[in-house]
């Protein structure tokens, strides 16, 4: 079916009468915008389905969203015949996310079932907490995380708390496809709606200080600085309310950037990786001589901490250092406490660094390692379930989750676990920064750099396809002055290590669309579509020792050229 063709479908009854207008413009004067609407489908990728509001198969709208919620419904009826079912729904601050969550909540008791719907926005990880507090058998969250105003996007979460993974996910997107818009049930019944707000923030706060402290005496919590912004976003509301009830008393709040917005009016992008988003932050901390600086992106799941360096200077830690401290931290605690007996494990992801098997081999545990995004770490606690103990999970961007009461990335027990860490090392006369340093002197010292190439469109998908097409057929022989020493090609499910030219089956992870080469210094670069934006990833990982403090500077540089020269080498 041609995009036209398509197009020409959404001039039916079906739909309302805006949105024929708008397809009519398009066919007579703006064939452009017509293709980017209407050449796909929005498909569920790693993070669920994200993409651009407006007009067409392509754009998160209430037809794309209906569609989704009714063959979700028709999956849920299937699955509990005969029970009563009951959904979370949650939204975050983007323009529209408060009505398409009424909208899909309208779905779903249009389909008999029983919804809880937030009052107000809230952070994604307290959504996937209610799920299994109030014996859900889903969840939804409307949000699109970090992306720019003009996006939205659609998550749904199973009963255990995670988001779908095999087979539930696989089997919704067969039940979605199968509706056709005219059957989408618009018609909601409010009965089946119960709305809950402030009292199962009450429940969910008091769940991440019990699961996400240590320090029974509180070692400096009233000494410690804090800085926080929740960059517009939904963290408002439990971030400063979950500090203030674990025992910290100095919190400074960016107060221009706690009034929720989805056209985010102070940055250009709200996005804790970037520093650009901290900025108001830092300037801030500089009046207040702040310790610690933490942001929230606008679902409230992924965190973005900056410390004093060796400078005094504020700096933004990327998110593999600031996991690497939160994990190792949390280790140390249940190594202290006996609590470690070799059936534990950690989380990871492929793409994150391989710095965490050092910390779990160092403390006798497991580093489980599964595809990008917290659903494979979440699908891990549930695989593990009564065999082994999760203790922690991350991954470099920006994400960790302490213990397993929530199954997805958590930014509120996370910052409370980060800004103990924070006063426990100034009680101790040093920075987090510098604990970070004694980790890296007894582990080795690794440093990443993420690099986006942007292609947009339908060209721009395509070139992404070619890109990926070239590098398994034509794969670099080294990279930054070191052979290429092994590659794995998850989409093949093949490991080669060049040498020998040997070839191994690596079938314990799902197939994905993802390469990593590993160089004989060490050197990891992972590549890898995303699966929410129009763009391709490499995710580079370098490495070294540094024996101290004072040279950590120095080892720093000389990394940071190091993925300087992998670009260079990659053409990127």
């Amino acid at each position: 079916m041609t995009t036209l063709e398509k197009a020409q479908l959404w001039l039916t009854d079906t739909f309302d009468d805006d949105t024929k207008s708008i397809i009519k413009q398009w066919i007579a004067g703006n064939p452009d915008e017509l293709e980017d609407s209407f050449y796909r489908e929005l498909e569920f990728g790693t993070g669920g389905m994200r993409g651009i509001m407006g007009v067409g198969t392509n754009r998160l709208n209430r037809y794309t969203l209906g569609q989704a919620t009714q063959g979700l419904a028709n999956y849920l009826n299937s699955q509990f015949a005969g029970e009563e079912i009951k959904v979370a729904i949650a939204y975050d601050v983007r323009n529209n996310s408060k009505e398409f969550g009424k909208m899909c909540a309208d779905v779903l008791t249009a389909n008999g079932i029983k919804v809880l719907l937030f009052k107000e926005h809230r952070p994604t990880p307290e959504l996937s907490f209610t799920v299994r507090d109030k014996k859900c058998n889903a969840g939804i969250v409307l949000t699109a995380s970090h992306n720019p105003p003009e996006y939205n996007g659609y998550k749904v979460y199973w009963n255990d708390g995670a988001q779908i993974v095999p087979p539930h996910d696989a089997a919704i997107i067969k039940e979605v496809y199968a509706v056709k818009f005219e059957e989408i049930k618009f018609t909601g019944n409010d009965e089946l709606i119960e709305w809950i707000g402030e009292e199962q923030d009450a429940v969910y706060i008091d769940a991440c200080i019990e699961n996400s402290l240590y320090q029974e005496d509180k070692t400096g919590y009233d000494n410690l600085n804090i800085v926080f912004t929740s960059i517009h976003g939904t963290t408002y509301t439990t971030v400063p309310q979950a500090l203030k009830k674990a025992g910290f008393t100095k919190i400074d709040l960016v107060k221009e950037q706690m009034i929720p917005s989805g056209n985010f009016p102070t940055v250009a992008s709200p996005n804790p990786e970037e520093p650009a988003a901290l900025e108001m932050a830092m300037d801030l901390a500089r009046i207040t001589n702040g310790d610690i600086v933490i942001g929230t992106d606008p679902d409230g799941d992924r965190l973005g901490i900056a410390v004093r360096n060796l400078d005094g200077e504020m700096q933004l830690l990327n998110g593999n250092q600031c996991n690497t401290i939160l994990t190792y931290y949390i280790l140390d605690q249940w190594q202290k406490a006996g609590r470690i007996t070799g059936k534990e494990f950690i989380g990871s992801t492929i793409v994150t660094s391989d710095v965490f098997f050092d910390v779990a081999e160092k403390f006798g545990v497991d580093c489980k390692v599964g595809l990008t995004g917290f659903k494979w770490i979440g699908k891990m606690i549930r695989d593990f379930e009564g065999q082994e103990k999760f203790i922690c999970g991350g991954e470099e961007s920006f994400g960790f989750m302490t213990g397993d009461f929530v199954r997805d990335k958590d930014s509120c027990g996370s910052i409370l676990l980060a800004c103990e860490i924070a006063a426990w090392c100034k009680a101790n006369g040093k920075t987090m920064y510098q604990y970070m340093i004694e980790i890296y002197k007894e582990i080795g010292m690794y440093y990443e750099g993420l690099i986006n190439v942007v292609k947009r469109g339908r060209t721009g998908a395509e070139e992404i396809v070619e890109m990926m097409r070239e590098f398994r057929e034509n794969p670099p022989k080294s990279i930054a002055g070191s052979p290429v020493a092994e590659i794995k090609d998850f989409q093949e499910q093949s490991m080669v290590n060049v040498a020998t030219d040997m070839k191994s089956v690596m079938d314990d992870i799902p197939k994905s669309n993802v390469l990593i080469w590993y160089t004989e210094d060490g050197t990891k670069v992972c590549v890898r579509p995303s699966g929410t934006e129009p763009k391709i990833k490499f995710y580079v990982s370098v490495k070294d020792s540094v024996n101290s403090e004072a040279e950590f500077s120095l080892k720093l540089k000389q990394l940071e050229h190091k993925i300087v020269q992998v670009k260079a080498d990659l053409k990127l």
